[in-house]
């Protein structure tokens, strides 16, 4: 499988990119942190304007898939899965401001209800939201939600039909996410290797850090076709899910590694991406989640017989 953007999928990738470059996403990401979200809905109103909420009812995966790898490396705050990934499926239309939602069990928590203007359980709006609780990310402000029969919004919500879609979409996302928080950590990496020195050298000359950034390069570059080929509907999303998790994951623990005890600080942007990884590699479905999903997809073309028995045994 080759694949390759076309001209306007390159335009709109570069313009994300010009939009987000100059509009300092790590500070409305920490002023979002804070509770204040002024900076972040203010880069929302000009994302929305560059047409990143309609990509699900009026592009295709693909350009979704360009879109929240911007998002994930520049740290971009806001339930823009939710927003521009789940809920325009789930629902089909395009939502109208910042809107979020709750997915039990696999999203039990709503992400900033306290600032969406629409807050769902699955397809149903809701009015009330609940306490808020702690995430490892502090960009990312869950808050519990009641159901929209007054229940406590934990039951499971069924995964049919176009809720199904719906959430294979919102998986995509989040794995183009982890992608692009993943090559934002190597970068940074690699930056501060070439700029540090230790005994007299850089220590990005060590082979030690040499490696394990390689390890990272190979793991991140695995892991992208894997998420084209879910965009194009040739591999499974769980399966980009996983991989950009894992490499997402590895490039964040190489990452602290080679910045030292800096890297642990609140004040260092790195800490962003870090926290950021950790909580998305378990959002939209845990990785257990999805390797079962992948299992299941393996075994299912057996056939009835073979299920039957191996219920039998």
């Amino acid at each position: 499988m080759r694949f390759v953007l076309d001209e306007d999928q390159r335009d709109f990738a570069a313009a994300l990119q010009s939009l987000l470059a100059g509009s300092d996403p790590v500070r409305a990401a920490r002023a979002w942190a804070e509770g204040d979200h002024a900076p972040g809905l203010d880069l929302w109103k000009r994302l929305a304007d560059l047409g990143v909420l309609s990509l699900a009812t009026e592009a295709t995966p693909v350009e979704v898939a360009i879109a929240f790898e911007a998002l994930g490396r520049h740290a971009v705050p806001g339930p823009w899965i939710e927003s521009a990934a789940y809920l325009p499926v789930a629902l089909g239309r395009a939502v109208e401001g910042v809107a979020t939602v709750a997915l039990p069990p696999h999203v039990p928590h709503a992400l900033d209800a306290d600032v969406a203007d629409e807050v769902y359980v699955g397809s149903a709006l809701i009015t009330e939201v609940g306490e808020q609780l702690i995430s490892v990310d502090p960009t990312r402000r869950l808050f519990r939600v009641a159901g929209a029969a007054g229940g406590a919004g934990d039951g499971p919500v069924d995964l049919d039909g176009p809720a199904r879609e719906a959430f294979d979409l919102a998986v995509l996302a989040t794995a183009a996410e982890l992608l692009g928080a993943g090559e934002r950590v190597l970068d940074d990496a690699v930056t501060y290797v070439k700029q540090r020195k230790q005994f007299g050298r850089q220590i990005g000359s060590y082979q030690a850090i040499k490696h394990a950034l390689a390890d990272v390069r190979i793991a991140l570059d695995f892991a992208r076709p894997l998420v084209h080929g879910a965009a194009l509907g040739e591999v499974d999303v769980s399966a980009a899910k996983v991989a950009c998790g894992d490499a997402a994951y590895l490039a964040s623990r190489t990452g602290l590694q080679v910045h030292g005890a800096i890297g642990y600080t609140q004040e260092f942007d790195l800490s962003l991406w870090l926290t950021r990884i950790r909580a998305l590699v378990t959002a939209w479905g845990t990785p257990d989640f999805h390797r079962g999903r992948l299992l299941a997809s393996l075994v299912e073309p057996a056939g009835p017989a073979r299920a039957v028995e191996a219920g039998a045994r």
